[in-house]
């Protein structure tokens, strides 16, 4: 072992003389694989020395020195082009960022083309059924690496009920919004379709094991415990200081502090996952990626899907319309002084100076539509499979990167704590070629987005008339929702009472909520409504069977209807009862539980008619 070491000391030594600058090293290189001693070499050659400051001599704390080492070949292999690649690229963004170099110089904004849509027309009718059709050719892929802290949840963010009416859990309303989408498409597809939708859960180190156990404790939501596969991003090494010094943990001097990448490592791990190539030989076409905590989402996703389909986008934004400086990227085309141009999510806050300073005096402002002309990014994108694999093919999946660093003074010599890159998914059109067909679809957002992330006192101090984005407004967003799309197929369905529940003044609609198998789609729910119904206020209505028809019924009080696929159940008549109530409970109140508490509100279960229908047949309610 000894002549190994001495061996690759020397082969250290040809580049340049390292062991002066890490004497400690060179006393410890007996201990170290070849595949370490490289790793040391990197590190050395990248101005590291000081990692090795506080070695021991060799017999003292080895198996530290070893894990330290283990840790590095993590942070080597996880990162495309390897450490080296990541200290380059620090020192790059780091000079500009104390530079105050803006990303944006040179490039002049504008509107991108993209479509948008509105609910119930015939065009949005068409795009949901082309997107339908497409969806057994789609994978999709969830980005769940959070916790719930921000929220003043313990849990991970997709074990939380989107809604407490049902109980349906953010990640179980997904896979069965998928397998909706799946028996869908197979039923239009005129071949025998056996069509198996994968999903993608990318988990981190906080979240993997959680979301494992969520999915086997409840066989998998009905998915086939194949068709899911998680791939779990590792974080990054943080950075002491403007020369990219790796920062040594405070608790153990063989540890580098590390922290969160970013969302946008989704796409060098499906890169070398190697599941983009198995998805592109089994004939699929679409990606889609979607966020942990939008109960909305699927209600969108067949008419993007359809968008794409139709106008061959090869990257396609979900968007909302967004009011001119609201605090929620605007998706814009940026255009170079050299000629290039990309189709990307500009920040807020990035937008409105970058308007100003390229001729547009009043930044940014509404059009005659009450909404910026920059549509709202929301995160869930879509792209088509095959330029996809193409781009990553030449960039491994490297999405261009971000440094935020916290300074202590103006000098910027120094930061307050370490910092690290970060790169978020929606870059990935940044390093696409000009004939990228890159575009957005527009919905409301009262159909597309509510996402819960703040916890109640972030919420309560949201200024008013802006979304308070909480647990609170993401559940009333659910039944508001479903209220609307009745309204649009002909429900009379009673206007909202407005209620305060954590501080936070919200429309309470009544409450109703459906499984995806029920009303995926506008054609859907429409041809399961017929006559005249009405639903009040106060009403809770939950719908679990697949055929259940709803014909000429007037619901004042609590209905819930649940039924076999083979069982078709019209219901009629007149349903009065005591019904559910929501109780006001404080989010301090440690004796509820968190998931309730973050709500500012517990359902009381007062009277109500529920049927369940266990075989196949025809059936009339009627009470």
């Amino acid at each position: 072992m000894a002549s190994t070491a001495t061996e690759s000391l020397s082969k250290l030594d040809l580049n340049a003389d390292f062991a002066p600058s890490a004497p400690n090293l060179q006393h410890n290189l007996h201990l170290l694989t070849p595949q370490q001693i490289e790793l040391a070499k990197i590190l050395l050659e990248t101005g590291q020395t000081h990692l090795f400051e506080h070695w021991a001599e060799p017999g003292v704390e080895d198996d530290e020195k070893k894990a330290f080492f283990d840790q590095v070949a993590r942070l080597d292999s996880s990162y495309p082009g390897g450490l080296a690649s990541y200290i380059k690229t620090a020192r790059e963004l780091l000079s500009d960022s104390k530079a105050g170099k803006n990303p944006f110089d040179g490039f002049t904004p504008s509107v991108p083309k993209g479509e948008v849509l509105t609910y119930g027309d015939n065009n949005f009718i068409n795009f949901e059924d082309m997107g339908v059709k497409e969806a057994r050719k789609a994978a999709f892929v969830l980005v769940a690496g959070g916790l719930g802290e921000r929220l003043g949840y313990n849990g991970i963010k997709v074990a939380l009920p989107a809604e407490t009416t049902a109980g349906t859990l953010f990640l179980q309303n997904y896979i069965e919004s998928i397998l909706a989408l799946q028996d869908a498409s197979c039923r239009l597809a005129q071949d025998d379709c056996q069509t198996k939708i994968p999903l993608v859960i990318m988990t981190s180190d906080d979240t993997h094991a959680r979301t494992i156990e969520l999915l086997e404790s409840n066989s998998y939501f009905g998915m086939e415990p194949t068709q899911v596969k998680l791939l779990k991003q590792e974080k990054v090494a943080c950075l002491d200081d403007n020369d990219a010094r790796l920062a040594v943990d405070l608790r153990n001097k063989y540890r580098i502090q590390t922290k969160p990448h970013g969302h946008g490592d989704v796409h060098a791990l499906l890169f070398s996952s190697g599941l983009l190539k198995v998805w592109h030989d089994a004939g699929l076409r679409w990606v889609l990626f979607f966020q942990d905590t939008n109960g909305l989402l699927f209600k969108a996703i067949p008419a993007a899907l359809g968008v794409s389909a139709t106008r061959q986008y090869h990257v396609n934004s979900l968007a909302v319309p967004r009011k001119a400086k609201e605090a929620i990227g605007g998706i814009t085309k940026l255009t170079h002084a050299d000629g290039r141009t990309m189709v990307i999510n500009v920040e807020y806050n990035q937008l409105d100076p970058l308007l100003r300073a390229t001729g547009n005096p009043n930044g940014d402002v509404n059009c005659e539509t009450g909404y910026s002309p920059f549509p709202g990014n929301i995160n869930q994108l879509i792209f088509e499979l095959g330029p996809y694999i193409d781009e990553l093919t030449k960039t491994g999946g490297a999405i261009k990167e971000f440094v935020n660093p916290k300074y202590k003074d103006a000098s910027k010599t120094s930061f307050k704590s370490s910092t690290r890159l970060e790169c978020m998914m929606q870059d990935y059109p940044k390093t696409l070629p000009p004939s990228a067909r890159v575009g957005f679809t527009v919905m409301d957002a009262w159909l597309a987005y509510a996402p819960v992330k703040n916890n109640p006192e972030d919420a309560a101090k949201v200024p008013k008339g802006n979304p308070y984005h909480s647990a609170t407004s993401g559940e009333m967003a659910i039944y508001r929702a479903n209220s609307l799309i009745l309204r649009k197929v002909g429900v009379q369905v009673a206007d909202p009472v407005v209620q305060v529940f954590n501080g936070q003044e919200v429309e309470v609609w009544p409450r109703i909520t459906w499984k995806p198998k029920w009303g995926l789609t506008f054609a859907e729910i429409k041809r399961k409504v017929c006559g005249s119904s009405t639903i009040s206020q106060r009403s809770t209505m939950v719908i679990k069977g697949r055929n259940v028809f709803l014909e000429d019924l007037s619901v004042d009080g609590a209905l819930l209807i649940d039924a076999v696929d083979d069982a078709e159940v019209k219901v009629r008549g007149s349903v009065q009862n005591k019904g559910w109530t929501l109780e006001n409970i404080d989010y301090k109140d440690a004796s509820v539980p968190e998931e309730l508490r973050i709500r500012g509100f517990k359902i009381n279960k007062i009277e109500q008619l529920e049927k369940n229908y266990c075989e196949s047949g025809n059936f009339t309610l009627e009470p």
